[in-house]
């Protein structure tokens, strides 16, 4: 079949309409389909095109010209050959259900390519797979690694449900030591919820500088320090004081807790927080704070998904968002 390259898309005649009603290739126009170059490259590549005075290797160095090309003919084949019809758009490609194509059937995945070495905005992210989901497609990352393999990544905006707990309730007062504060059993000690601090002893109860300002934040505790009481916003500065991160890290902490999730320390997974339902013994997700306009190489992405897998948890970002903090899911899949 013959075909032409006008350095941006490559045409095909009459002849061509039959790529695109039986496999779904190109979009068709009035005198025939028009192809974009990785569909038409790959066509060459299977014998089934001809594109003029383009036999592959050269079609491929003049594609090439454009950055990224490489990458993302490589996605395009891959996906191709796994039995799915796809083209480009809306993001870098769309995928149809297996077994079905354009005109007739509906998209299922909208595809962006990216490289191992890449940042990922988290802004742009959260948009691109909004618009996604907001089509009722599955958002994917095509992860490019250096040595030309792929990964493919599901990016999900879970909304966390708000899970229902006895509240304690009362005031309690707590004595400064350090950045740490001391609960005494002398105490009102029952109105401390058994998910909050460590036990030091029989009579002491130590919190950690998070436990802290959401319990002063939530009228449960009064902080002392020298006899005086401290107010949250000066104990948040003290706390910020050793603690860059504190103020994103915050943010996502109280919002776990008002959904009725229990955040402890992450430290031993290389995270922010491991999280507890409540429904289980272990902790059912790892989530990293991050700040509004935070960008994470993909490669950082990565090794936290496939430790969270490994430790059988899901992989969450919590990112400070205009409307409060929107949860980032990145999990592998197998298209």
């Amino acid at each position: 079949m013959k075909a032409t390259f006008d350095g941006r898309w490559v045409w095909v005649g009459s002849d061509g309409r039959a790529l695109y009603d039986q496999s779904g290739y190109g979009r068709p126009e009035k005198d025939g389909i028009k192809l974009a170059p990785e569909e038409a490259l790959y066509l060459v590549h299977r014998g089934r095109l001809d594109v003029a005075g383009h036999p592959f290797d050269r079609f491929l160095a003049v594609c090439a010209e454009k950055p990224n090309f490489l990458r993302s003919y490589l996605v395009y084949r891959d996906i191709r050959e796994r039995g799915y019809v796809i083209q480009t758009g809306p993001h870098d490609f769309r995928v149809f259900r297996r077994g079905q194509r354009p005109g007739t059937g509906q998209s299922q995945y909208m595809v962006r390519v990216i490289s191992e070495r890449d940042m990922i905005d988290f802004s742009r992210l959260v948009r691109e797979a909004t618009a996604s989901l907001n089509l009722r497609k599955q958002h994917v990352l095509a992860v490019v690694d250096d040595e030309n393999e792929l990964t493919y990544y599901e990016v999900k905006m879970p909304t966390l449900p708000r899970i229902d707990h006895e509240a304690a309730e009362g005031n309690f007062r707590g004595e400064l030591v350090g950045k740490y504060a001391i609960v005494r059993a002398a105490g009102p000690m029952a109105a401390i919820p058994a998910t909050f601090g460590m036990q030091l002893d029989p009579e002491r109860l130590v919190l950690a500088p998070l436990e802290i300002l959401n319990l002063m934040h939530s009228g449960r505790l009064t902080l002392y320090g020298n006899g005086e009481p401290i107010d949250p916003g000066e104990y948040h500065r003290m706390a910020e004081e050793s603690d860059p991160e504190f103020p994103v890290k915050v943010a996502v902490y109280d919002d776990l807790r008002s959904r009725g999730f229990v955040p402890r320390t992450g430290y031993k997974f290389g995270h922010h927080f491991r999280v507890y339902s409540g429904k289980k013994v272990h902790s059912e997700m790892l989530v990293q704070a991050l700040p509004a306009g935070a960008a994470l190489p993909m490669s950082a992405i990565s090794r936290s998904v496939r430790l969270a897998h490994s430790v059988k948890k899901k992989m969450l970002f919590g990112c400070e968002h205009t409307q409060g903090i929107q949860y980032v899911e990145f999990a592998r899949i197998k298209l």
